[in-house]
């Protein structure tokens, strides 16, 4: 996916390696950890990028941190972040959604809409129902409908009550035609 990863932790990092040895040994797939873990012992990088969890704070000497990911392009700006409670694992497959929608809209001037890519599997189409626009995509209002028609001839505009031509879907594999 052209990607960097790294992991934080707030253990030493070979307690952190050990840890991983003992779960990866209890996972349903054969994972590999193959990028760098940070040492973070004293807490500041944790701290500076507000990753203690605020309902444990209190309660112990030394409070959980929460379960955070940021995703950042490659300008170095921040483009999503997700934070878990401590008591909550990461959702791996929603990470690796958010990674493929943020590398589509960063090279393609598209939105992926709510439940991407399982979106749009029966729209209103003419005078009935379709599903041929499962997994599709809108062009963002930037792309003028010339820009839209050239490089995406079969996108559909679709009919809204307010009648604005603004949610215009374009079919996965005519993105993938584009690549």
């Amino acid at each position: 996916m052209d990607c960097l990863v790294a992991t934080l932790s707030v253990d030493p990092v070979k307690s952190h390696q050990d840890w991983l040895n003992d779960v990866v040994a209890h996972c349903e797939n054969e994972i590999e950890v193959k990028f760098p873990i940070i040492g973070d012992a004293d807490r500041s990088i944790s701290t500076a990028y507000g990753m203690i969890d605020p309902g444990t704070s209190d309660e112990q000497s030394l409070p959980l941190t929460i379960r955070a990911v940021f995703i950042i392009n490659p300008e170095n700006k921040l483009m999503l972040s997700l934070n878990y409670p401590a008591c909550v694992g990461r959702n791996m497959d929603e990470i690796y959604r958010c990674v493929q929608a943020l590398q589509l809209s960063y090279e393609r001037s598209i939105a992926t809409p709510a439940n991407w890519p399982n979106n749009h599997a029966d729209i209103p189409f003419g005078d009935g129902r379709t599903s041929d626009f499962k997994g599709s995509v809108f062009l963002l209002p930037t792309v003028s409908d010339d820009e839209a028609k050239e490089n995406y001839p079969g996108f559909h505009t679709c009919e809204v009550p307010s009648d604005i031509p603004y949610l215009r879907l374009v079919k996965q594999e005519d993105l993938e035609k584009k690549a």
